[in-house]
């Protein structure tokens, strides 16, 4: 793209490009101009302020020349970003249980411009105790890759299947791969109630990730929300788009 199109786009969009600071490096360039894609809806625009994927990647290492796998992508908010970035040099896969909300959600986002070559992976289910949809993941049938990826999901599965889903990362992964999880802040050792079932305990979360392997690698407060006084449902009109969430970071050992 030429730069003075670029400079355009720049100064048009609705998340300002100074934002990333004085110096943006490749990747936060990378990901602004695929922040513009026309195929990203005003609902989906209106959250990258707040969501801030450019400092969010950026922390996590991610490359263009990188092969990652997301989870869980839903209506497919990050795919719409992934996307670009990784298709000239990289590879993108998306997983998720079927079916279920998610996968119907994500069924259209496949079939727009420059989603052609996302491929979806078996979800690899071993099978569920109690019966629901949220069944735990099995192994992905997958080359090793360098990410795994997951946005505010992790809450959304039971102990067990959160154990399968780091499993089935930790034997995607290649050794040295990196696997990053945000999710919406928990008060630590708090128990489940009506008003925190979407909601991790970021200590727990690493606790689990450890103990299947993986290296903790580094915490990020981009996405603090000190206001948010972690009591509430995270969809309540007070909270949701605000809440405080966690940025963890974790590495396969070498």
């Amino acid at each position: 793209m030429r730069p003075s199109i670029l400079l355009a786009i720049m100064m048009a969009a609705p998340v300002s490009f100074a934002q990333f600071g004085d110096s943006p490096n490749e990747l936060q360039r990378a990901v602004f101009e695929a922040m513009q894609s026309e195929i990203r809806t005003a609902e989906e625009r209106a959250r990258d302020r707040n969501r801030q994927p450019a400092q969010v990647l950026d922390f996590y290492g991610l490359e263009r020349d990188m092969t990652v796998i997301e989870v869980l992508p839903a209506g497919g908010w990050y795919t719409k970003i992934l996307a670009p970035i990784l298709k000239e040099a990289g590879k993108l896969y998306v997983t998720h249980p079927a079916p279920t909300f998610y996968s119907d959600a994500f069924a259209g986002v496949t079939d727009l411009p420059g989603m052609e070559d996302v491929d979806e992976l078996g979800w690899g289910a071993m099978g569920s105790r109690d019966g629901t949809p949220w069944i735990a993941s099995g192994p992905w049938d997958v080359e090793p890759v360098d990410m795994v990826l997951t946005f505010r999901n992790y809450h959304n599965f039971s102990p067990d299947a959160r154990m399968a889903i780091n499993r089935s990362s930790f034997d995607a992964l290649k050794p040295g791969g990196l696997y990053g999880i945000v999710d919406h802040a928990r008060r630590h050792m708090e128990p489940d109630n009506p008003e925190n079932v979407r909601r991790m305990d970021p200590v727990l979360v690493i606790k689990e990730a450890q103990e299947t392997g993986f290296v903790f690698v580094d915490y990020s407060a981009l996405l603090r929300r000190p206001d948010d006084e972690l009591r509430y449902e995270v969809g309540r009109p007070s909270v949701t788009g605000n809440s405080d969430r966690f940025a963890l970071l974790f590495v396969k050992p070498e």
